[in-house]
């Protein structure tokens, strides 16, 4: 075969094979995530800290150490994002998932509270540590090896493969607690609630196999010749906050629902859900598994439409259908129904899945490629640091102070959404280069100037 037929037969899997990787690499990674934001939730309150404690402080000092994790987001953005722009996708994302995965297997591993008092609680939050700074480079780089490698006018779809990731993440660790949890609590607390940490060490391997075989970006090989041939030694981050800060601060609040108001829907609804109404875990715990798998089914095809329509059009529309939602989301729980609970966070889930898949393109296309992995990765993890972190804590907070009513938290999903709305549309002025592979040309000085 010619060297110019081998090209092209690359060129024709390329977008599959990528889109395959960053879903199989974010698939683990998240899987890894919600299992601590899962544990969090329902059982770390009582094996992590003492049990002199008042219940409303166990939960919030669970909540903080999810919490924790997203403080070193930012940084490995930073540093993986550096790695990304300079070394290559590939590599990158091949040492943040063996982070991911170690961290969270020696989770599985901890001694509880009873075993080494307060040592317990500095180990969970140190290993969480290293989750933050893993998957702070993650995002990012999945989501570059899927859209730079999109065929043309397929970036959203094609993109929304990587947050397909957090869909099977999401199915597979609600899934592993839902068995779990069929062991009754006893059990579940004693040992159950370890398995799906340490099952994620044959999710990791696989994860691995893959990666190790992908392909690097074309969008980045052009970069690589073109730092060779000018000789560049300007740190991207820096060139980030000097010419594209407000690209970054506009995709911070864009993607605000996307990251904190998901787990206001998730981690807070199952919190206040069990202990505030003490309605079964088990019941939830089936909701949430029914709600990611149909994220699961519905993010390429509104992924697909955004494609079609435009990618602003479908996320303006999800975040639209979030306000409407907030607050009968938190009103079914009150009546114990079980249809009425499945079918709200069915709803609400469908929504949401409009803005996972096509974010992803429209914040790509604010960054010129050079700098594209810095860019994209803080304005996900700063957003993730403030929104992700905090948005389940001010929840448990607003919730406690209003007596154990749902509205403040409700409230406050609406304004975080109302303020998305504004954003993507502002996002949509600030593109400067399409982002596929057939449609790149040399944009080095495309990247936005802060007035």
């Amino acid at each position: 075969m010619s060297k110019q037929a081998t090209k092209q037969a690359t060129t024709r899997k390329s977008p599959y094979r990528s889109a395959f990787a960053a879903l199989a690499g974010t698939s683990i990674e998240w899987y890894d995530f919600y299992a601590f934001a899962t544990a969090a939730a329902i059982v770390f309150n009582d094996v992590f800290f003492p049990p002199g404690m008042s219940p409303y402080l166990r939960t919030l000092s669970a909540f903080a150490t999810f919490a924790i994790g997203f403080l070193l987001r930012p940084l490995g953005g930073i540093i993986f994002g550096h790695m990304g722009d300079r070394v290559g996708r590939k590599k990158t994302l091949v040492i943040t998932l063996v982070m991911m995965g170690v961290a969270s297997f020696a989770i599985g591993l901890l001694p509880t509270y009873a075993q080494v008092g307060a040592l317990a609680p500095i180990l969970l939050i140190v290993l969480r540590l290293v989750q933050g700074i893993a998957i702070g480079g993650e995002w990012g780089g999945a989501v570059l090896i899927a859209v730079e490698n999109a065929p043309p006018g397929k970036a959203a779809f094609f993109g929304s493969f990587a947050q397909l990731g957090s869909s099977v993440g999401a199915l597979l660790s609600t899934g592993a607690f839902s068995l779990m949890s069929l062991f009754g609590d006893e059990a579940f607390n004693a040992w159950g609630w370890r398995v799906p940490f340490l099952a994620s060490a044959v999710l990791v391997i696989t994860g691995l196999v893959v990666r190790v075989k992908l392909e690097e970006s074309p969008v980045m090989e052009e970069v690589h010749k073109e730092q060779q041939a000018k000789g560049e030694t300007k740190l991207p981050v820096v060139e980030v906050f000097q010419k594209a800060w407000r690209t970054v601060l506009i995709g911070v609040f864009a993607l605000a629902t996307a990251t904190g108001g998901y787990y206001v829907v998730t981690s807070f609804l199952l919190s206040y859900g069990t202990g505030d109404l003490h309605l079964s875990e088990s019941m939830l715990l089936n909701g949430l598994t029914l709600a990611a798998f149909l994220e699961l089914l519905v993010t390429p095809w509104l992924s697909w439409l955004a494609d079609k329509v435009g990618p602003h059009k479908v996320v303006i529309a999800g975040l639209v259908g979030v306000v409407v939602l907030s607050i009968p989301q938190f009103m079914v729980l009150g009546t114990g129904s079980v249809v009425l609970i499945w079918l709200m966070m069915l709803a609400m889930r469908l929504v949401m899945s409009a803005l996972y898949g096509p974010i992803a393109s429209i914040l790509v296309e604010g960054f010129a490629p050079h700098v594209r992995y810095t860019g994209i990765s803080l304005s996900y993890q700063i957003c993730n640091m403030i929104f992700g972190g905090l948005a389940p804590l001010a929840a448990v907070s607003l919730a406690a102070a209003a007596g154990g009513h749902y509205w403040p938290p409700a409230v406050m999903l609406m304004v975080i959404s109302a303020v998305g709305i504004v954003c993507t549309a502002r996002l949509r002025r600030l593109a400067v280069q399409p982002v596929a592979a057939q449609d790149r040309t040399p944009a080095r000085e495309a990247v936005p100037t802060a007035p």
